[in-house]
């Protein structure tokens, strides 16, 4: 069965468009209700929310369809992503929902769900729930409609648990640190557990109206936090996206650090320390060639997945790593966290920092990135990568980065856009390659 609804993170789209309206996130709630009903207890859900205007059209309408049903519902307002996968699992929950479009636009959200573990749910799960939209739910006996209540401390309970993941012996005296949490589900709790963990803590990004989310700010628009780390002389800057599941750092000198090289660093940290399960860390298809050269050159494995932190996460589980993520940012260390957590992850670097002594642009770049290009190519329809000429264009190129680098095409998940990315030794091939490429795409797609 296709997916209708579900992409590779939730269901997603533009506010008040389809398929994020409020009458299909009141039977999202109807439908994964009914599906997490199971034995006689009296069923719990719990839901977060970012700081999108429209977060609270969809909690409101989401909140309706799971009483509806018969479920009890939590509400905890802004919270992080991972939050709500810790407080669904620790307040036994049978499910938990995170209202958020995560680094998109203000105009866009969506709709995470996720098992009484903290996990994601599977697609099987996703696969039945879009059954049940299809479907006339039955409602609950007028006896046992759900209530709702609102949760006031649930962002003091998270930073607990962000700060029991910092090793117990260091703090963070003495660091001046840049944070910047786009506005979002973080604008709270980031900068708090920093400050009671000793920091000087510079925080922006932390004034939400309900449209600047990720405006200008966050982990997918870094200048403002280079440019506040440089101006403030801070020894760091740390930025998250919208729900606060990524992580994007900036070192004393206004330089990035991507996820690539965030993996980099604790993956050779926990390996060093007799930490690192799996004997390796997984990544997507995305990551740098360099980041597997120095890897390997380390001993430690890298295993790769397609595009999304869920399937990242369902390797790691499989295999029993406890280090995964994205080149993005979306960090997943399973030892402390259910899903990817910028916040975590943040602290992961900052200990790092703290134990080498060394200024952040020293610790934090673990190894040269190789060239690599992404570009997108936006199609209104149809299969151009099925079209002979396309198909010949990537045989082209996949014999001309043999032993040298590597070429990655897919459509995206969540927009009709066909991403292609080449990386390689020389700059001027992964141009010309990606370039032919998407040339023969937006031809095929006219």
């Amino acid at each position: 069965m296709s997916r209708q609804y579900f992409g590779t993170d939730g269901i997603r789209g533009r506010t008040n468009q389809w398929p994020m309206t409020a009458d299909l996130a009141m039977k999202v709630g109807m439908a994964a209700g009914t599906h997490f009903l199971r034995g006689s207890h009296r069923h719990r859900v719990v839901i977060g929310k970012d700081t999108r205007l429209s977060g609270y059209m969809v909690e409101n309408a989401l909140v309706a369809g799971f009483t509806a049903v018969g479920m009890d519902v939590v509400q905890f307002g802004p919270i992080p992503t991972p939050a709500v996968a810790l407080l669904a699992h620790s307040m036994r929950a049978d499910l938990g929902v995170m209202i958020s479009a995560s680094h998109n636009p203000y105009y866009d959200n969506g709709i995470k769900l996720f098992g009484p573990d903290g996990y994601k749910l599977s697609d099987e799960d996703e696969l039945r729930i879009e059954v049940l939209l299809g479907q006339d739910i039955p409602l609950a006996a007028s006896k046992d409609i759900g209530r709702a209540r609102r949760v006031e401390d649930a962002r003091g309970r998270y930073i607990h648990a962000v700060k029991s993941s910092f090793p117990a012996d260091l703090r963070l005296d003495g660091l001046k640190i840049v944070v910047d949490c786009a506005n979002g589900a973080a604008y709270q709790v980031a900068p708090s557990a920093l400050w009671e963990l000793g920091a000087t803590v510079v925080a922006i990004g932390v004034d939400p109206n309900g449209t600047n989310i990720n405006d200008g700010c966050g982990s997918t628009a870094p200048l403002l936090l280079q440019e506040t780390v440089v101006s403030a002389g801070a020894d760091v800057g740390i930025a998250l996206d919208g729900d606060a599941d990524r992580l994007i750092v900036v070192d004393e000198k206004g330089r990035l650090v991507d996820g690539d090289q965030i993996m980099a660093l604790i993956a050779a940290n926990f390996a060093r320390e007799g930490t690192l399960r799996g004997g390796g860390l997984v990544a997507t298809v995305m990551s740098n060639l360099g980041l597997e050269r120095f890897l390997s050159g380390r001993g430690i494995g890298l295993e790769r997945t397609k595009v999304g932190d869920r399937y990242v996460l369902e390797r790691m589980r499989e295999g029993g790593f406890n280090v995964g993520g994205e080149q993005s940012g979306h960090m997943i260390l399973s030892d402390y966290a259910t899903t990817g957590d910028g916040t975590v992850a943040a602290l992961q670097v900052l200990a790092a920092l703290v134990r080498s002594g060394k200024p952040a642009s020293e610790t934090l770049h673990q190894f040269d990135p190789v060239p690599q290009l992404l570009k997108n190519v936006r199609f209104a329809g149809g299969k151009p990568l099925e079209h002979d000429d396309v198909k010949r264009v990537i045989a082209q190129a996949e014999a001309e980065l043999t032993g040298s680098g590597r070429l990655v095409i897919r459509p995206s998940g969540t927009e009709p856009v066909i991403r292609v990315m080449a990386e390689g030794d020389r700059e001027d091939q992964v141009r010309d390659v990606v370039d032919r490429i998407c040339a023969a795409v937006e031809k095929a797609a006219a």
